[in-house]
């Protein structure tokens, strides 16, 4: 065996093994038909742990929070749409306009925010943490029921104001804005006429009873609590959250923000820039609440003085375009980070930006893919060309080769010898045949990543029966494709891996032919694995997103084509219809041996 074919098998066999580790011993675990999706309330109510003014994690009290109906405002922008609940003025209730479930025509639009008293409660509670001086129901709390003052629908371009007065000469105001994406910015406001001063601090609570219904719970994506306090990012997973009687509280220097992050939808509490304030989070295992907190520092009201805080609060898509512009237009620090970009961040984060250009530019995602494919086998050209000049040279000396194993026989020692010397003579590296193929393992990775996390990739069409490069190619041999009137196996299905589609299909062809580049090997081993390769890769890959097959494919057949034309200019011919027509005929001569 050559050095060469061995590198071309190692190779290969190491980026099989690593895929195959990654992606089938670790699958992503199926939802549990019989899994809670709601969870069971304590006397028909629900909590909200609010925060201490005076102390970093104490607990001043546990206020039940219920829902009576009350009275709400309406909330309208081309994003979203949803209501604010007059009690305790909380934001919950806001679905995303341009989102739906599924690509069906009739299917509902993405819902994030949902009130006390529903399936899945999920709610943005804003307040002021009483401290000396003051009791918990002179300030506002969660059952509190605030007045409206003037407009009573939020829009981008009317705020609305609410108002309340505790009796004890403390007039408090919050005023509730909106952009025409995703962002809340809540003002809020103390008048002190009362003849003493007092010490307060404003916080804003995110809670959400349960984990999400439809929790992927996938090891390269973070669900789950996200906080980046002073450029240090922190995840938490709805299994490592803190119990109610430990915060997990973190102090803030400068700058901060907390939230809750699903696959592609995020809520987050973003204060205002000071040191002094803190984020939390916790579960309270008994009602099984999750929690995230953002007090911002506790300040002194004197009589007649007047003290206004802002906090701001994300509740959408998480698109790149709209949080890049929040991080560097709107001073969110490291807010593109709340993207989950994995441990290739180095890549994927570039190699998304690529994307989401081409896209813009071509308007066609799969042919934004495409065209990535391309601009990466351009960048990778210099390095290819080296390797197939490589190969071209080793398949010259094959016959030099030859007669060195001869004449050195069973003497390894100095057969490698002798081919380091006629590899430094003839200034050829037999290494450098298989960098090309690890070049693509991080990149296969990467890009992997990007389909998988990023929101741009949700239901993305590109052509005919692909209208969604972020799930597997839907088609199916069992029904030829479509010609047939019975349906296709379900996506993810054990048949829907066995009666592969048209696109997995292309993969394993295209595999196929790039091995027609060189002749099949003569020993026995290599050629098993040579015959099999491009068919195990073609199942193992079908149950991948579409739009990582549709790299792939165009991966292999500028591969086929750039290793084509290299070889040529260097005088070596790759005899591909022959070297197919020759694996045919040696295949029906072993079939008559045997």
């Amino acid at each position: 065996m050559d050095d060469q074919t061995k590198n071309l098998i190692l190779a290969s066999a190491l980026s099989f093994g690593v895929i195959l580790i990654w992606f089938t011993l670790f699958p992503p675990p199926e939802a549990d038909p019989n899994a809670p999706t709601a969870v069971e309330q304590v006397d028909g109510q629900d909590v909200a742990t609010t925060p201490s003014a005076d102390g970093e994690v104490a607990i001043t009290e546990i206020e039940k929070v219920v829902e009576d109906n009350a009275p709400r405002l309406s909330i309208t922008t081309p994003s979203v749409e949803g209501s604010i609940s007059l009690k305790g003025g909380r934001i919950d209730e806001l679905s995303l306009r341009n989102y739906r479930e599924t690509l069906a025509e009739d299917s509902p639009i993405v819902k994030l925010l949902s009130p006390i008293g529903t399936d899945e409660p999920y709610y943005a509670l804003f307040g002021w943490a009483p401290g000396d001086g003051l009791t918990a129901d002179q300030v506002p709390g969660p059952n509190t029921v605030w007045s409206v003052d003037g407009n009573d629908v939020l829009t981008p371009e009317t705020p609305v104001t609410l108002t309340w007065d505790n009796g004890s000469g403390l007039n408090f105001q919050r005023e509730v804005s909106i952009d025409d994406k995703f962002m809340f910015t809540v003002r809020q406001t103390v008048e002190n006429t009362s003849g003493g001063a007092v010490r307060m601090a404003p916080y804003g609570i995110l809670a959400r009873q349960g984990e999400p219904e439809d929790l992927k719970n996938f090891f390269i994506l973070h669900e789950g609590a996200i906080q980046m306090v002073d450029g240090e990012l922190t995840e938490t997973d709805y299994d490592d959250f803190e119990p109610s009687n430990d915060f997990q509280t973190i102090g803030v220097e400068e700058h901060a923000w907390t939230g809750f992050t699903d696959h592609y939808w995020m809520t987050t509490l973003i204060p205002a820039d000071e040191a002094g304030s803190t984020v939390s989070t916790f579960h309270d295992a008994r009602r099984n609440i999750f929690q995230t907190t953002a007090r911002q520092s506790t300040k002194s009201v004197g009589p007649g003085e007047t003290l206004s805080q802002e906090m701001r609060l994300f509740a959408g898509a998480k698109e790149w375009e709209a949080i890049r512009e929040y991080q560097n237009e709107d001073g969110v620090e490291k807010f593109v980070d709340s993207i989950d970009w994995g441990w290739f961040f180095f890549l994927t984060k570039p190699i998304f930006a690529v994307l989401h250009w081409l896209n813009a530019l071509i308007g066609n995602m799969g042919w934004a893919i495409i065209a990535l494919t391309v601009l990466l086998k351009a960048l990778l050209l210099p390095l290819a060309y080296k390797s197939y000049v490589s190969m071209a040279k080793m398949k010259e000396l094959q016959p030099e080769m030859e007669k060195i194993k001869e004449k050195a026989g069973d003497d390894r020692q100095m057969m490698q010898k002798s081919m380091m010397e006629l590899y430094k003579k003839e200034k050829v590296n037999p290494a450098s045949g298989c960098l090309p193929i690890l070049m693509q393992i991080p990149i296969f990775f990467s890009l992997y990543k990007v389909i998988f996390v990023t929101l741009e990739l949700r239901q993305a069409p590109w052509i005919g029966w692909i209208k969604d490069l972020s799930m597997p190619d839907p088609s199916s041999i069992y029904n030829l494709w479509g010609i047939f009137p019975w349906a296709a196996p379900e996506a993810g299905s054990i048949f829907a891996l066995v009666f592969i589609g048209i696109m997995p299909l292309l993969l394993g062809i295209s595999m196929w032919l790039q091995q027609k580049l060189n002749p099949a090997p003569t020993d026995p081993t290599q050629k098993m694995i040579f015959a099999w390769m491009p068919w195990v890769f073609m199942f193992m890959l079908g149950s991948f997103a579409s739009g990582l097959v549709l790299y792939w494919i165009t991966n292999n057949v500028i591969t086929f084509c750039q290793q084509y034309l290299i070889m040529r200019s260097q005088g070596y011919k790759p005899d591909v219809f022959g070297n197919i027509t020759s694996s045919f005929k040696r295949k029906r001569a072993e079939e008559k041996d045997n």
